[in-house]
């Protein structure tokens, strides 16, 4: 009788100690968001990040950036904080034209791509460089602009405006509020 006294409360002992476990091990969703979830935070953050943008097998353009950061609410937009390299490509697969930015952002629900802060495009055909502190490049028809100042540096000399209308390529642009000074060549 005494044995199987023990035994019951042996028994009921191992019930109240197993029993925590069962009521421990359920994760909650909704519970771990709260923990873990910070508001503003990016859904998805990617290092030494590399986009190759191709139509019909051939390249368009290259992205490379250090540091990108991808958030979906409001609007689809990934935030490139640590500077970023676009390289655009010609027909037959060359490098003409290289984007650089300290920061920059595309909107893929726009079709837009902003870089500002110490922004270089450059032609390497054309042999000239435009620099300025913001650039926004338009998807859909290949076209970058700006209304901010800007400098375009040739083998003709140096040129000044507020404002300039380009493609992508770098391959012809058009100055809104031009300045400066150019030399041509007596032919």
């Amino acid at each position: 009788m005494v044995f199987n006294f023990f035994y019951q409360k042996l028994r009921l002992s191992k019930f109240f100690l197993i029993l925590p476990f069962f009521y421990s091990c359920v994760n909650d969703l909704d519970t771990i968001k709260k923990v873990t979830f910070k508001s503003g935070a990016p859904d998805d953050v990617t290092e030494n990040l590399k986009i190759i943008q191709t139509d019909s097998g051939f390249a368009k353009f290259e992205l490379s950036a250090k540091l990108a950061e991808s958030y979906t609410k409001p609007e689809a937009i990934t935030k490139f904080k640590d500077g970023l390299k676009v390289n655009f490509f010609s027909e037959d697969g060359k490098v003409v034209s290289c984007l650089t930015a300290l920061y920059g952002e595309m909107n893929i629900s726009k079709g837009t791509f902003y870089v500002k802060d110490s922004v270089q495009l450059k032609n390497f055909e054309k042999k000239q460089q435009l620099e300025t502190e913001e650039l926004t490049w338009m998807k859909s028809d290949s076209s970058i602009f700006t209304e901010k100042a800007v400098i375009v540096r040739n083998s003709q000399g140096v040129l000044f405006g507020d404002g300039i209308r380009s493609k992508q390529d770098f391959s012809t642009y058009t100055f809104l509020k031009p300045k400066g000074k150019i030399d041509f060549d007596k032919k």
